[in-house]
């Protein structure tokens, strides 16, 4: 009796003791999927992220560039209300490049987990689209959706007061910076080194920092950055502005953007292709239809994304 008098005080005195809660900014950033199940997961533990929806016997599998994650679950919710046929769809938010290496190997390894998942629907930014096309021929049809424009993320006061991109070459500056090689936003964020400081910048934030250590490189920046910034590993974070918009506005994290000119900025136009082998083929074409409808873009709206220019009014 005395033992088990002992382990229950233990047991209540423990969160007086420092056993802290996990950070209330950690990940997934979004709701669950909708429908009946056991709902488990410690962060940062034990849990899943980009991986939404039904993964077992889906009537609609999309892999989407990872930084549209947070519209995934109105954009599902307002598909299936417009075509209620489609009940469960599974959907992979994770880096374009990871998600074509997934579709040429035929499987993701998360962890212990296999996923052989089969696209029916790949989008992606426009030249990763067009050249996969061209290399592979992926694709029976593509249609542009949403466009995006970057922007910094800094920790909320803007602590080292970061004012523009050159700011970004400061030794006193820790960048988060999405690695090239695995993330096609990194492509574009160099392109905008060079536009604002030539080759010059490019090399000191990409080379010269990484071999110092004050340019961290992620292989999932829409994932990484904002807990680098917010767990102080990083001051700044070259993204997508509908990412900073999101943690700063919509999840109220101590986040804060600092806006790039227009003249300085570099934009992406997003593109949905609708695979040649999809399981689903009416399904795909469906969905692809439907990203340009009006319910779909108030949804892209919502998050900040804007339409492609050709598409504007």
């Amino acid at each position: 009796m005395r033992l088990a008098a002992a382990v229950a005080a233990a047991a209540l005195l423990a969160p007086a003791c420092g056993a802290a809660a996990a950070p209330t900014y950690l990940p997934p950033w979004g709701p669950p999927p909708p429908g009946a199940g056991v709902a488990f997961a410690v962060p940062p533990f034990d849990q899943v992220v980009d991986l939404y929806g039904d993964a077992v016997d889906p009537q609609l599998t999309l892999f989407l560039a990872g930084n549209q994650f947070m519209v995934v679950p109105d954009l599902i919710a307002a598909f299936e209300r417009a075509y209620p046929r489609y009940t469960h769809v599974f959907v992979e938010t994770l880096p374009p490049g990871k998600l074509a290496a997934q579709i040429a190997s035929g499987a993701l390894i998360m962890g212990s987990l296999r996923i052989t998942a089969r696209p029916d629907v790949y989008a992606a930014g426009r030249p990763r689209i067009e050249s996969l096309e061209r290399e592979r021929h992926w694709f029976v049809s593509t249609r542009d959706y949403a466009a995006n424009r970057l922007a910094i993320m800094v920790a909320a006061g803007n602590p080292r007061h970061v004012r523009g991109v050159a700011d970004l070459g400061s030794a006193r500056v820790r960048v988060s910076m999405p690695n090239p090689a695995f993330e096609g936003v990194g492509r574009s964020i160099e392109a905008l080194y060079r536009k604002v400081g030539g080759e010059a910048l490019e090399r000191t934030v990409m080379q010269g920092k990484v071999a110092d250590g004050t340019t961290i490189l992620t292989e999932i920046h829409h994932r990484q950055s904002p807990l680098n910034i917010l767990e102080g590993r990083a001051d700044a974070a070259p993204v997508w502005y509908t990412e900073s918009y999101f943690q700063q506005r919509l999840l109220h994290h101590a986040i804060a953007t600092i806006e790039i000119p227009e003249a300085e900025n570099v934009h992406a136009v997003y593109t949905a292709a609708v695979l040649r082998a999809a399981p689903h083929p009416r399904a795909a074409r469906d969905f692809v239809a439907f990203l340009t409808t009006p319910a779909a873009q108030a949804i892209f709206r919502k998050y900040r994304f804007e339409l492609p220019r050709a598409a504007r009014p």
